[in-house]
């Protein structure tokens, strides 16, 4: 868990790099475990789509609030800012074609 306390951490992707588990489809999925206030910085890339799903706490990113349990699609957007706004909060965000 210290790997992807505060930061997104790579786990798993279409080819297997940064020591991530390799799968079979067009997508790069990250873990992280933030804390409050802990902000993050994504860029997107133009072709690309976004689905953040937080496991626990809570977040707002680009100014919108997600709870626990809740997921989010993220489409036509070149960045996303998020913030944590509990402590213990731990997200997956799939960058997807």
């Amino acid at each position: 868990m210290a790997q992807k306390q505060g930061q997104l951490r790579l786990v798993a992707s279409g080819d297997g790099r940064n020591d991530s588990i390799k799968i079979h489809q067009d997508v790069d999925l990250y873990a992280a475990v933030l804390k409050e206030g802990d902000r993050l910085n994504y860029a997107v890339n133009s072709n690309r789509s976004l689905w953040l799903q937080v496991a626990r706490g809570s977040v707002t990113i680009n100014g919108k609030t997600v709870n626990s349990g809740d997921g989010i699609a993220i489409t036509q957007e070149p960045k996303i800012a998020l913030i944590a706004t509990s402590n213990d909060t731990e997200i997956l965000l799939f960058d997807l074609a």
